[in-house]
Parts: C-alpha cells; sequence; structure tokens
C-alpha cells in the first residue's frame, strides 16, 4: 500500500512538473532571450542590456505602451465599479422584472467570440459617428471585462453569511452603513481580483482593440502584432519581459492587500 503511495506521489510530482514546465517554460525563455546581445533572436550573443534600450528610445512603441496602460487602468477601474454593483444587485438586491433576461445579456460576453463583440461594437461606435481612439477602445475593454468582475465578486457575496449583516442592522445600523461596515470589508479582496484580472484582459486584447482603434492611438498589443508579422525582434523580448514584470507587480500588490484585507476582518471579528 505505501508502495503505490509512493508511486502515485512521484506520478503527481511529474505531473506537476510538466505542467509547470509546459506553463512557464517559455515564459522563462522568453525573458532570459531578452537580454541576448545578438540581433538574431535564436542566437544566444551574451549578456546585454540593448533591447530595453532600444526600447526606451523607440516613440512608437512607448505612445503604444503608455495607451495600453491608461486603457487598461480607467476600463478595469469603470468595469470593477459596475461589475460590483451589477454582483450586489444580483446577490443581494430583490428580484425583480427581467432578472433573468439581465444576467443573461451581463453575462454573455463571458461565451461570445471576441470577433462579434468587438464587430459590433464598431458598428454601434460608426452608427453613433464616434471618433475611434482612447475612449471608444476603453469603453470596448470595459464591456468585455465587467462580466468577469461580476462572476468574481457575484461568486464572494453568495459565500458570505447573510446573518453578519441582519446582526448589524440588528444592532442599529441601516442596510447602507451594515453593507460598508460589514459585507464590503469582506469582499474586498474579490473587488482587487476583479479589478486585476479586468487589468490583464484589457492590457492582453488584441481582437476588440484592433476593431475600436483609430489612427494614432494603437494598443501596444496591436503594436506588437504589426511588428511580429515582419519578423521577431529582439526588443518584443524585452518589451513582454516588462509587461510580465508589471503583472507579477500587480499580483503581489493584491495578495498583499488580500491579506492585510483578511488580517483586519480576524482581528475586527471579536468587537
Amino acid at each position: 500500500m505505501g508502495r503505490r503511495v509512493n508511486q502515485m506521489s512521484r506520478f503527481n510530482i511529474t505531473a506537476l512538473a510538466l505542467g509547470l514546465a509546459f506553463l512557464y517554460l517559455p515564459i522563462v525563455i522568453l525573458i532570459l532571450y531578452s537580454f541576448n546581445a545578438s540581433r538574431l533572436v535564436t542566437v544566444w550573443g551574451g549578456w546585454s542590456l540593448r533591447w530595453y534600450h532600444e526600447f526606451f528610445n523607440d516613440r512608437a512603441m512607448l505612445d503604444a505602451a503608455w495607451m495600453s496602460l491608461r486603457v487598461a487602468a480607467v476600463s478595469a477601474t469603470v468595469a470593477t465599479l459596475l461589475g460590483t454593483l451589477a454582483a450586489i444587485g444580483l446577490a443581494r438586491g430583490e428580484r425583480f422584472k427581467g432578472r433573468s433576461l439581465f444576467s443573461s445579456m451581463l453575462y454573455a460576453p463571458l461565451v461570445m467570440p471576441e470577433v462579434i463583440s468587438g464587430l459590433s461594437l464598431l458598428l454601434l461606435f460608426v452608427a453613433l459617428n464616434a471618433e475611434r481612439g482612447f475612449w471608444t477602445v476603453t469603453i470596448a475593454h470595459t464591456t468585455l471585462t465587467m462580466c468577469f468582475v461580476t462572476v468574481v465578486v457575484q461568486s464572494r457575496l453568495a459565500s458570505l453569511d447573510r446573518s453578519l449583516e441582519e446582526a448589524a442592522m440588528d444592532l442599529g445600523c441601516d442596510p447602507v452603513k451594515a453593507f460598508l461596515s460589514v459585507t464590503l470589508p469582506l469582499i474586498v479582496p474579490a473587488i482587487v481580483a476583479g479589478w486585476m484580472l479586468a487589468f490583464t484582459l484589457s492590457l492582453d486584447d488584441v481582437v476588440i482593440a484592433s476593431f475600436t482603434t483609430g489612427p494614432g492611438s494603437a494598443t501596444l498589443p496591436i503594436r506588437i502584432y504589426s511588428e511580429v508579422r515582419l519578423g521577431v525582434k529582439p526588443e518584443i523580448n524585452a518589451i513582454c519581459t516588462m509587461v510580465i514584470a508589471l503583472i507579477a507587480v500587480v499580483i503581489v500588490i493584491a495578495s498583499f492587500a488580500s491579506k492585510l484585507s483578511s488580517s483586519q476582518g480576524k482581528s475586527a471579528a471579536p468587537l
């Protein structure tokens, strides 16, 4: 029996190692080759920061990166606000006529192909005679990511014990104060996770942005895609490495915020 358990443990460890290698080995290789001195991306020429220097001297890439960061930050913030309100309405609100239709429309972007979403938004902006640029891309990304925030926050609300809010109201709090004092601190980790997910999805999007962007407002993924079609440059590896580093920093900050919120919730529980 013990021998069988050891064999299963070895199998699990091997499977986990292979899975992690499949996921992260290409990223590790990309990061290593971002420090390659050679102009050929497949030939190692020694360690160098040359391509990071090239990126910071490439005005077009810098403008695209700044555009992507602004779009991701604004769309993630708006999507988090709207998605959280929608989740509260679905999880805590009263039943209303058309609730099923509202839920279906809210979750539709989760399963709808991005090509259809992008084309629909393009037709909408054309019908409104809206100039395509920063705001059209931001609105499109907000539409795409709001449903993800709603799912994350709603799942957290569904797992909370409503007796905590009822106890707060029994002690004299009105519903709004009970929500702000009890429920909101408990769902902050889900809200932060939703914002981070929305930010990452916006930063990564190519399809919807390609439909809704205009001249002079290309995002970084679109710029990278247009460059890669002509051949992969070592500068692309440096850009992707910095994006990976940015996402890692966001994840670490979100993790610390989640732990801080949990520790505050535990310390406030006896009170």
